[in-house]
């Protein structure tokens, strides 16, 4: 019951958070949200740590961004091409990894997705190489909704986020998502009951890929543009970083640790200066240029005092004993 009333009261905040809050930053911030979530289900529930989920975000934001601008596909066609492209990808990278354990199944989802990050930069007719893709118009949702309108927009990818993190809590708490937990417990002890671990891997790993997908074709559409920095191994990085920072294994920490390091990538600099007018010290001017070090040392600081990320301790300190 109390999870019950904390998501309800969150969607509440996200309904009145166009009001107050910039609709763009704030429909961004929900991509990102949902981004970690995809990446949480793979790491947090399955054990698998994949380094290349940027091949699935920003494959997929550059295949919704041209279904919209080139072939004419309406808003909810576009945002289902770039989950297919996800899930897609999601299926040969996960056939080919899933054949390793621990580090080298990382390290294969990053070569994989680096080789998804040349092809894009190659493939300029498609991509838009170094310029990227621009223009993305968002078109009209259910061909009546103009979404021109940013504050539109935003509701409904609030709509369809909520969607996607109710079919994400309902994987993690089905029967499939038990089989899940109980592979990244014990593979052995699930082997010897009889499951075929590899197969529910795969399937993991590409319904990661698919809603990663989603994220990216959202995000794509919420700006306009797709880009090479959707592609690059650094956006992996971003979303492993968010996902241990919020707490991995649960369920609303990575929302909150996207939530922290987009906003610190994009307010830092208007931080600082408020804080150099208020304090008179003229170096907060210049926090901005420094937002890698500040996200490097809350990062470090997470490691340090909250390893089960915030959420994480925060229910450790409630009294449960596992992060759920």
């Amino acid at each position: 019951m109390n999870k019950k009333i904390g998501y309800l009261i969150a969607f509440a905040i996200a309904l009145a958070a166009p009001f107050i809050g910039y609709p763009v930053f704030l429909s961004k911030l929900l991509c990102f949200a949902l981004f970690a979530c995809a990446f949480n289900l793979l790491i947090g529930f399955t054990g698998l740590l994949s380094f290349g989920h940027a091949a699935f975000f920003g494959a997929a934001g550059y295949v919704a961004g041209n279904a919209l601008k080139l072939w004419g596909l309406p808003f909810e066609l576009g945002l289902l091409a770039g989950v297919a492209a996800g899930a897609l990808i999601g299926v040969v990278m996960g056939s080919l990894a899933i054949r390793r354990q621990g580090i080298y199944f990382s390290m294969i989802t990053l070569a994989l997705a680096q080789m998804v990050y040349f092809g894009a930069l190659r493939a300029g007719e498609f991509t838009g190489g170094e310029d990227g893709l621009q223009g993305v118009p968002r078109g009209r949702f259910l061909g009546v909704i103009d979404l021109a309108n940013d504050t539109t927009l935003y509701f409904v990818l609030l709509g369809i986020c909520a969607l996607a993190f109710a079919l994400i809590v309902r994987i993690v708490h089905s029967p499939f998502g038990q089989v899940l937990k109980a592979i990244k417990e014990n593979e052995p002890r699930a082997i010897s009951l009889g499951y075929d671990v590899d197969k529910y891997k795969l399937l993991a790993f590409v319904l990661s890929a698919a809603l990663a997908g989603l994220a990216g074709a959202s995000k794509t559409v919420v700006l306009g543009f797709e880009t090479l920095t959707d592609v690059h191994w650094t956006m992996s990085g971003l979303v492993i970083l968010m996902t241990l920072v919020g707490g991995m294994g649960t369920l609303a920490g990575p929302m909150l640790g996207a939530i922290i390091i987009i906003a610190l990538e994009n307010k830092l600099g208007d931080w600082g200066t408020l804080l150099a007018q208020v304090t008179g010290i003229e170096w907060f001017n210049t926090i901005g240029e420094a937002v890698n070090m500040v996200v490097g040392l809350i990062f470090i600081v997470c490691v340090l005092l909250f390893r089960r990320g915030i959420i994480g301790e925060f229910i450790a300190l409630a009294g449960k004993k596992k992060p759920v």
